[in-house]
């Protein structure tokens, strides 16, 4: 392919207007006031696949209420690892926005204060988070954790999951009152707003990134615009922040280090309450136990949403199967997605996961009966006359190469950078939106080594993430000093 129609070529291209391409370009242009950048987003505005409010939970994943983040092993003890170093990213993600809204780079109407709580039933469920909050309530990040297994104490915390419930039902909940909702749309929205007021920052919207090439002093980018003609970009460092449209990028780039990944696609549904009389009677993000053989993202969870100002009620997901990457996507994704090098992968991983493939039939072929007694699990009084129908965002799971196993799903984020640092694809879903922030200094660390080392580029991450190269966890004092500064920045503070 010829590329004579090279349009611009700036230091850094974005592919995707989401969360993690926002963050990467502000972190960029604070360290590097002089660096030029295009962001490229297929879609007519930013911010409308997976980081889009009504497409993500909004929960600002903190693993706080997240039980598939504390396994339980086979001797009955609680693995909270996980949990930690999820809370400790989400904690990094909470100073960059602080020091943003501080600046007066962005605003600070995305992030409000909801209650997150873990509710479960029966008694070998009720065992299970009594353990959980037991592993968990003496560490300083979940020093705030209040278990309950009081039926009185549960109905003042959860009102419409308590109404109608079996008297004889054994119970039990754990509530952290200083969790949050976050409307990524809305973030992303005021970064790149931010980035756009910047000298050298061009934002095109309806621009589709077709193909990347490799040149021996850059990146080509080929670009098909909705309304112009075709053309090229030429930039030394490219970053495939595109969500599920990252992966045939990334195949494109060819570069070895993406070599042998695979994509595995999940839809979602939500339902939706709008109406007042019920909304107004649930304040929280109330996360259950998962099916066996569900996703990760599919953890049943009634959640307060708070969305342009106006509360909402949104129970589930309820997953599904596509071929689609992108909620906006072609059924083709995935079959185009298949190469000589992830078939053993992607095989080997179908074959280890029989019981996802039938929870996911199961899933598609639900009537709106099912569905409805999915959410009288959580809600037994409700009607479906209340809920409506909401498509939820695409999440491609990462398939990946194991020597042991031929391939393996993975859940979660795989960074994939090229060995010179040039171009870094970003794979996988949840909490992917909510630790934004430590992938993205992941990915600095990664594909700009030399000037993360320099003493300019150290000083000024720390002025906007104070806690910077050092452990919240072994630093309990770091921990609660930074956290109370973002807490009232963010308007967090519990009164």
């Amino acid at each position: 392919m010829s590329h004579n129609n090279i349009k611009a070529t700036p230091d850094v291209v974005l592919v995707g207007a989401g969360i993690m391409s926002a963050t990467l370009g502000v972190l960029l242009k604070e360290l590097r006031p002089d660096i030029t950048i295009e962001i490229l987003e297929a879609a007519a505005a930013i911010a409308e696949e997976s980081s889009n409010a009504w497409n993500n939970a909004g929960t600002g994943h903190a693993a706080l209420c997240e039980l598939n983040y504390t396994p339980e092993a086979k001797d009955g003890s609680i693995d909270i690892s996980k949990a930690v170093k999820i809370n400790e990213a989400f904690e990094l993600s909470k100073q960059l926005w602080a020091s943003l809204i501080e600046r007066g780079s962005i605003s600070g109407q995305f992030l409000r204060r909801v209650p997150h709580m873990s509710f479960v039933h029966g008694e070998e469920n009720v065992s299970y988070l009594r353990k959980r909050y037991e592993a968990m309530k003496d560490h300083p990040f979940f020093a705030e954790m209040v278990y309950s297994e009081d039926r009185k104490q549960l109905q003042e915390w959860m009102p419409l999951v308590m109404e109608d419930r079996d008297e004889a039902e054994p119970l039990a909940a754990t509530r952290v009152e200083s969790g949050t909702d976050v409307d990524f749309g809305a973030l992303t929205r005021s970064m790149i707003e931010w980035l756009q007021a910047q000298p050298g920052v061009n934002v095109r919207l309806g621009h589709q990134v077709t193909d990347v090439v490799r040149q021996p002093d850059g990146w080509i980018l080929s670009v098909e615009p909705d309304f112009e003609d075709i053309y090229d970009l030429k930039a030394k460092f490219v970053f495939l922040g595109a969500g599920g449209g990252a992966l045939p990028l990334l195949q494109k780039s060819d570069i070895r280090e993406g070599r042998g990944f695979g994509g595995f696609p999940v839809s979602g549904q939500w339902l939706r309450c709008d109406k007042p009389e019920i909304v107004e009677q649930h304040f929280a993000k109330v996360y259950g136990k998962a099916s066996v053989g569900a996703p990760p993202m599919s953890v049943p969870h009634l959640d307060t949403r708070v969305i342009d100002g106006k509360k909402s009620l949104l129970f589930g997901p309820y997953a599904g199967f596509t071929t689609k990457y992108l909620k906006d996507g072609s059924p083709l994704d995935l079959p185009m997605s298949i190469r000589p090098g992830n078939i053993i992968p992607m095989v080997a991983a179908g074959l280890q996961n029989i019981d996802l493939t039938k929870y996911l039939i199961g899933q598609v072929i639900q009537s709106p009966e099912d569905r409805l007694e999915a959410l009288k699990e959580f809600m037994p009084s409700a009607k479906m006359e209340d809920w409506d129908l909401a498509i939820a965002g695409q999440r491609v799971q990462v398939i990946k190469k194991d020597k042991k196993k031929g391939g393996i799903l993975q859940f979660g984020t795989e960074v994939v950078a090229s060995a010179d640092g040039s171009i870094a694809a970003l794979l996988g879903a949840s909490p992917g939106a909510s630790t934004a922030v430590e992938i993205m200094l992941r990915i600095l660390d990664r594909c700009f080594p030399e000037e993360m080392k320099t003493p300019v580029w150290q000083e000024k991450i720390k002025q906007l993430i104070p806690s910077y190269g050092q452990s919240l966890e072994k630093n309990p004092e770091l921990y609660q000093t930074t956290r109370n500064w973002t807490s009232e920045k963010l308007g967090l503070k519990v009164s």
